[in-house]
Parts: C-alpha cells; structure tokens; sequence
C-alpha cells in the first residue's frame, strides 16, 4: 500500500541518519538543501504520505490501557489503518476520517488528542506536543483533500440544473486554492513521521503482553507467522537480509551493480541513482506485495546513500557554477552587442557626405544641449532632494529623542508598578496585624509564587494553541459541511427533476388508460376487465404509499396552502381518472418550475421593499405573487383601490347595524353559505369558522351598497379574499375594492347589463384574435356566454385550479377588468386543438363545462394572456363596450316598449269578458267569498 511511502521532500538536514534511505525512494530527483527540510517548507508542500506510531488507548476494564500501534494513511478511501508493527502485513482495524472531527485538550497529558467518528471516540497520543499538532494538522488536511478532491458535476437534467454545476465547482475550486489558515504550519517532527520512524525499534511498553490486541487476536497470529515465514527466507542462499548483524558490513561495501536477484547475463553499469531505486524498489516488491513492511529502507547501505549525497552536492555545485556562467554570458553578449552598434553608427558617420556629417554633429550639439539643461534641472532637484533630507534626518532626530524620553518615563513606570506590585503581593500574603514573615519565607513565598505564574503561563499558552486548533477545525468542519450542503442541493434538484418526470409518465399512462377507455366503450371482454382494474388501481393509488420510500422529495399532498382539493372530486365518475391526471400534471409542472422560475422570483419579491406603482411592479404581479408575500401584497393593492373610501371603524358600524335590524338579503346569503366551495376545507369543515367570518362579510357588504345588497357570486369573492388575507375587514375591503372601483357599474345589479356587455365584447374578441375557433364555435351553433358568464362574475373563482386562480386575481387587482379578457382569450387559446377536434355541439358543451379545470402549466398560460394576445390597447376596450352599451340599451328601451304594449292590450282584452266566463281576478275574490 502507497500509505507508508514518504515524499522526499520531508527529509530534514537535521534528521537522524535512519531517515537517509528516504532519499533513494523517488528516483533521481534533487532538492536544494534549502528546500528538502521539513522546516522551511510551507504547508502546501507537505507530504501527501502519512505514517508513525502512535499510542491507542484501548481495552476492557482492567487491561484497558495505552497500546503502541503503526498508524498509515490511505488516501483514497481516506481511513486511518493502524497495525502493531510497521512490519505487519495486515492492519489491525481502521478509522473512518471522512466524517470524524478532532479535539485536543489542554487540561489532557502531552500529547493526547482524539478522534471522533459517529459510531466512537479513539483516543491517541503522540510521543511529543508537536508530533501531535503535526498530526493533527496532517489530518485536517487529508481530511479536507478528500472532500475537495474533484468534484462529480451534478447531472443536470435540463438547461437550467446545467447551469448550477459550473458555478457550484468554481466556488468550491477557490476555496481550495485560498484556504484560511487558523493554525500555523507546524514543523516536521524529526524521527517521529514516515520511514525515520518505521527504521526505528517499536516503542517499549511495560508489559511484553500489553501490547497484544487481544480483540484481533486472528490478525496478530496472522503476522506473527507471516515476520516468521519473511525472516526464514530472508536467510536462504542469495544472502538478501540476512541477519540485522550483517547489515553494517553490507554498508562498508560498495554498491554491487548487479542485484543477488538479477540475471547475471546482464552487462555491468555504472551504479546511478535511478538504477539503484528501481531495484530497491524491485526488491521491496517481492519481499511483500500485501502490506507495506518498508524492506526497501531497511536494506539500504548507509554507504551508498552517502554516496548519493556527495553526489548531490556536487550537482548542486555544478548547477550553481553553470547559473554563474549563464550570467557571464549574457553580460558580455550585452556588451558584444552595444559594441556592434556603436559600430554601426560610427561606418554610417565615416559613409556619409560632408552635408550629413555637419547635420548629424549639429544634431549631437543640441542633443548635448539638452542634456545638459537636463542634468542641470536634475542637479537643482538633487539639491532641494538633499535639503529635504535634511529637514527629516532633524525631524528624524527629534522623534528619535522624543521617543528615548517615552521610553525613559515607561521603564521609570515600570519600575513604579514593580515595586507596588511586590508590596501589594507582600501585604497580601501579610497583613498588617500579623507580624512581618522572615526573609527566608518570603523568599520562598516568593519562589512559589513565581512558580505558580510559570505554570499559569504554560497553561495559558496551552489554552491558547487549543483555542486556534480548534477554530481551525471548525473552520475545515464548516468547509465541508457547505460542500455537502451543495452536494444535497444538486441532488434534490436533480430529484425534483426526476419526481416531475415520473409524474409525467403517470400522467401520460392515465390518460393511456382514459383514451383506451373512451375507444373501448361498453365492450365486454377479459381486455374491458383488465382496463377496469388498472384504472382502478390508478385511483387507489395515493402519495402516502410514496412516503415508504428512503427519499421523498415533494409528494402530493390533499390539498393545498389555501385548503383547495389538490385532486378535484369531480362528480362524474369517469372523470376521476380525469382528476388524478389533472394531479400529477400540476405537481410536475410545480417541481420543474420550482428552481428555475419560483425560486428567482422569491428573491425579487424578497428584495423589492416598498411597494410602489411601477413597471417592475406590473411584470411582478403577471408572474404571480408567492405565498409568502401575497397577503402584505393583496392589503397594499386593495388599500390603494379604496383609500378613498376607507373610514375607520366602519367595518364595525355595519356589524353593528346588521345585529340591529335583519337585511332583506339574508335569507339568500344563507343559502349560499353551504354552497360556497366544496372543495375547500375550510369552508366544508364543521368546525371551522371561515363560514362565520363570510355571513359577516357579506351582511356588512350588503349595508355598504344597498343598490346591490347581495347577488350571487359575490360569496365566492369574498371567500378567495378571506383564504388569502384571513382578516374579516380586510376581505370586506377587497369585496368593494372588486364591486364599487374595479369593475363597471351595474356589474353585479338586478339587470348584469355590464356583465352582458361584456360578452359580448368577450365574443368580438374571440373573432378578432380566434377566428378559426369562432367560425367552428358558429357552424355548431354553440354560445359561448353560457360558459364565459360567469368566469367574469365570479372572476374564474368555480373555473381554474387555485394556484393559477390566485395568479390571475395578482394581476386583476392592479391592472382590472383587462386581465379578464386576456385570460379568457388565453384559456381558449389553450385549448383550442382539442375544441377543433370536436364536431359535436353536445360533446362541446360537455366539454366546456370543465375544461378549464384540465389547464395546469400557469406559466403557458400566463405567456398566451400576456404575450400571445398582444396587442391589447385599453382604449379599444372601453370602445367595444361603449359600442355594446349602447345596443344593449336600446335593446332594454325596445324589450321594455314590447312589454308595455303587451300589458295594455292584455288590459284591454281583459275588460270584455265573454258571458258565463269570470276573470281571474273575480274568481279568486268569489273563492275568498
């Protein structure tokens, strides 16, 4: 295992001679000496290679004591195995260092700290205080190495995930290339780290058998016969390893160029440096292919390896004698080639004619000229530079004397503090009553004193290097956890993706099985069976069987934040499965959505602060207001339609009224009560008490305007109001805010004259921007205003899901009426492929009935009203109405003037009654008679 192998850069000039064959383990590469010591090298140059012994604290009860044990690192499954001997070919246990923390403690030996993983605490200890901070540090940074190494991109599933995995590796690429250091590097300890330590004989413990892991009492016996069966090979006829003994004179001897092992068919050569390596190496790797037993160091001459250093420095001797060479060139090719120039000019100025020559000694007198005024103004800077110099050297002086008298008066202070710090420190330890202490006692008083401010010290200073280790492991800790935070937010991305594609394909097979359905008809047959119970079983299928799942990210829940079914009850029995695909279509479209467009969109509501009228404000509200924000939102809106209305405890006046004297409207306001949305929660529990918050809302509405006191449909405006600002004032507001400022007059009178105007606008419309779908509307003899009608009283409340309604009601408080129009045209814009496939006018209106319920991407469907239906000028608007207005009226005066000539003639024929007849007025009075 690579674990065990040091960087050749770790050796020390000051290191002990067993870590010399260190230096053969790389090959030929050479490192000045300034640069090979662990001292002067920065941190970023560690070794990535770590290993040494190490005291485990292990055991059961009595035999629980402190084991010595040969801990190595591996990096790529970052776990810490530890043996108990560097010879060892199988490791004892490992430790887990990806998701473990470390901790030192102050008040602990020297030398101790622990490491933390989820399922126990190992405690170590280190021979010295810096071999500890060096493992520390060590462990730190592999630990982080792991986490940072390479990151898997998060697959992206559409453009939008995509975009997310550069941004998330850069990030976590400058946060490697700049890490914040709490801890400074801390020094190599020499002899304690990588092959200096695994030469050196294994640390002696008290008891022979102490060290003997009993809890893997297999592995030891495993090495045991394993150091056994090595050393019995190692003393056979090719003399490698023979005996510890023999290994000094093998040193004395000269490097043989041919290893025992080799063939000896090969010619000698030169030993080098690259040659000797591959062959330790060779070497090392036959003695043990399974555990790092560090042969290759142990059978190394010192010889040879002094060799290689004189080697070395005379390399480096050579590589700085042909540095200072390099440089002698390059000064005299300078030289060579200002020589050649001068040359050049001086055969231009001997070729030249006498008319050139006189120009060009003209031209060197004013070059001298100006040079000389030049160096003129130079040496008048020069003078007012050196008295300038000298007023700060005087300056300088006079601080320099300023500040010996600063210090002068400190140390008398100094003094001062000294001499009340040792009477105060004598009168403490003697009071006044008592009697003075002998000298010999107060001395050592004193000494102990001293003595205790020693230790406080060390502790302090102890403290002190816990306090930074420790920010720096939290510092790494919270690196890590940050990563893995991103890590988890590309996965759920990348889960929700997935979610909304399985939803899809569930809705796609639903509709399969609708379609299937629809083809089949009433056939009997085993086919007709087996589609009735795969339907069936897609009805019974609800999230909760989702939830067994290890990850749900998002599972369709009942109903919404606004208590709405999520799948509606629709009453006809074959549009379940109509329902359920509805469902799953919502549910995908939210999860898709959900980063790419609602979480931006947080963001811009969250940063946009006081509201104010705007164009920002304006696409805001067309996008749609989050749940969050959408009550603070609804208040502002509906404050600036009736500020002008507004009067303080007005609200309670009416209540007030409404107690006193009963409202003719009241009976109708009860009925509609109990049918104001089934299909909400809060308005069909018994126990809520949404419903008594409504009566009040629509009696106080209906003594605010007795024009209109109530019409149906205005429950349902009131209601939506209610679910989403949930205070009765404020929903009583916003029910004026729709009925007396945003809509046209006579909207909601016992006529509706405006609401038929406006479909009839509704209709020119349809022709203007769908004049495919009318013509086919037409020659099926279908009148739209059945369906359209009450989506304007109502304003979509009975018609659309509700996130899509909530989003329409965003916009139609700010902008008004318009948006009706708009998402009209764009819920027949929507569907029009599928109206078009119809040739029948009864299919038509079945389908009419609940097709807009079938709309569930809002975004499309907010593109078609806002982008598609343009353009949509509010002045051609208010013509069209003004235009239907008018015939409407006339239509009313002439309806009205049919009336009036049908009662006078009926008046007429009524006062001539045939003999034997009686009108229906007698009769009921002889009936009474």
């Amino acid at each position: 295992m690579e674990g065990t192998q040091e960087n050749p850069a770790e050796s020390s000039p000051s290191a002990p001679v067993s870590e010399e064959p260190a230096s053969l383990a790389r090959g030929p590469q050479v490192f000045p000496p300034e640069e090979s010591g662990g001292y002067t090298r920065p941190l970023e140059a560690a070794p990535k290679k770590l290993c040494g012994y190490l005291s485990k604290f292990g055991g059961k009860g009595p035999i629980r004591s402190w084991k010595s044990r040969w801990f190595f690192y591996n990096e790529r499954k970052c776990h810490l195995y530890y043996s108990r001997t560097a010879q060892d070919a199988n490791p004892l246990d490992s430790i887990d260092l990806s998701c473990a923390v470390f901790d030192c403690k102050a008040d602990a030996e020297e030398g101790t700290f622990e490491i933390k993983t989820p399922s126990r605490t190992i405690t170590l200890k280190a021979a010295t205080k810096q071999a500890m901070l060096y493992w520390l540090q060590q462990l730190q940074m592999k630990r982080w190495e792991f986490h940072n190494s390479p990151p898997a991109p998060p697959a992206a599933p559409d453009a939008v995930l995509a975009g997310n995995g550069p941004a998330l590796r850069l990030e976590l690429e400058q946060e490697e290339m700049e890490p914040e250091e709490f801890l400074c590097p801390v020094k190599t300890p020499p002899g304690l780290v990588g092959l200096a330590a695994a030469l050196k004989p294994i640390p002696a413990m008290p008891l022979a058998l102490q060290n003997i892991s009993l809890k893997h009492l297999g592995t030891e016996i495993q090495n045991t016969m394993y150091n056994i069966r090595g050393n019995k090979q190692t003393q056979g006829p090719l003399g490698e390893d023979s005996s510890p003994s023999e290994e000094p004179q093998r040193e004395e001897q000269p490097p043989d160029p041919r290893a025992p092992g080799e063939d000896p068919g090969d010619s000698p050569k030169p030993t080098s440096k690259s040659s000797l390596t591959a062959h330790l190496n060779q070497k090392a790797k036959r003695h043990n292919n399974t555990f790092p037993l560090f042969t290759e160091g142990l059978t190394r001459n010192r010889t040879a390896h002094e060799k290689v250093l004189a080697l070395e420095q005379q390399v480096l001797m050579l590589t700085k004698e042909l540095k200072a060479q390099k440089e002698l060139v390059k000064i005299l090719h300078k030289a060579l080639e200002a020589a050649q120039q001068e040359k050049r000019v001086s055969g231009a100025y001997l070729a030249a004619e006498d008319k050139d020559r006189l120009e060009l000694v003209r031209h060197k007198v004013r070059q001298i000229a100006e040079l000389g005024k030049r160096v003129e103004a130079l040496e008048q800077e020069r003078e007012s530079l050196v008295q300038m110099a000298s007023l700060r050297e005087h300056q300088v002086q006079e601080l320099q004397q300023h500040v010996q008298l600063l210090m002068d008066k400190n140390q008398a202070k100094q003094q001062v503090i000294c001499k009340l710090s040792e009477k105060v420190t004598q009168d403490f330890m003697h009071p006044p009553h008592q009697a003075p202490a002998p000298p010999e006692e107060a001395g050592r008083d004193f000494l102990s004193q001293r003595e205790k401010m020693e230790h406080l010290k060390d502790d302090m200073e102890a403290y002190r290097t816990q306090n930074r280790f420790l920010n720096s492991e939290i510092h790494q800790v919270t690196k890590i956890w940050r990563k893995a935070a991103e890590k988890e937010k590309a996965l759920l991305m990348k889960c929700a993706y997935l979610q909304a594609k399985s939803c899809q394909v569930e809705s796609k097979y639903l509709a399969g099985l609708r379609r299937l359905q629809e083809a089949m008809g009433v056939k009997a047959g085993e086919c007709s069976e087996l589609l009735r119970q795969l339907i069936q079983e897609a009805l019974q299928w609800e999230a909760s069987e989702a939830s067994a799942d290890s990850v749900v990210l998002s599972p369709i829940s009942e109903y919404d934040e606004y208590g709405f079914l999520t799948v509606p009850n629709y009453e006809v029995e074959d549009l379940k499965l109509l329902a359920k695909i509805q469902a799953l279509e919502v549910h995908s479209h939210h999860l898709l959505a959900h980063e790419a467009v609602e979480q931006p969109l947080r963001e811009r509501w969250a940063a946009l602060g006081k509201l104010a009228p705007s164009a920002e404000l304006k696409q805001l509200l067309r996008a749609g207001v989050p749940h969050e924000h959408r009550p603070r939102v609804w208040r502002w809106l509906v404050h600036f339609r009736v500020q002008h209305l507004q009067v303080p405890g007005r609200y309670q006046a009416l209540l007030t009224r409404g107690q006193a004297c009963k409202h003719p409207a009241a009976r109708q306001i009860e009925l509609d009560l109990n049918r104001t949305f089934p299909n909400n929660k809060h308005f069909t529990c018994p126990t809520s008490s949404f419903p008594d918050k409504l009566r009040r809302v629509l009696l106080a509405f209906s003594w605010q305007n007795p024009t209109i006191g109530y019409c149906q449909g205005l429950n349902r405006l009131a209601a939506i109001a209610l679910l989403v600002l949930e205070e009765e004032e404020s929903a009583f507001w916003c029910l004026v805010a729709i009925v007396e400022t945003i809509m046209p007059a006579d909207y909601y009178s016992k006529t509706l004259s405006a609401s038929q105007v406006d479909q009839r606008v509704l209709q020119d419309l349809l022709s203007e921007k769908l004049p495919r779908l009318m013509a086919h509307l037409g020659q099926c003899h279908v009148d739209l205003s059945f369906i359209t009608f009450n989506w304007f009283l109502v304003v979509f409340a009975d018609s659309l899901i509700s996130n899509i309604l909530l989003q329409v009601w965003d916009a139609f408080l700010y902008e008004g009426t318009k948006v009706l129009f708009r998402y009209a045209l764009a819920i027949f814009k929507y569907n029009e492929e599928e109206i078009l496939r119809l040739q029948d006018s009864l299919e038509i209106y079945q389908y009419l009935r609940f097709f807009t319920k079938t709309i569930c991407n809002s975004r499309k469907l907010m593109n078609i009203a806002f982008n598609d239906m343009n353009p949509f000028p509010k002045k051609q608007l208010q013509q069209l109405r003004m235009a239907h207005r008018e015939r409407l009226e006339a239509e009313l005066h002439e309806l009205e003037q049919f009336k009036a000539e049908y009662l006078e003639t009926r008046a007429t024929q009524g006062s001539s009654v045939p003999e034997g007849c009686t009108s229906e007025d007698e009769g009921e009075v002889e009936a009474e008679g």
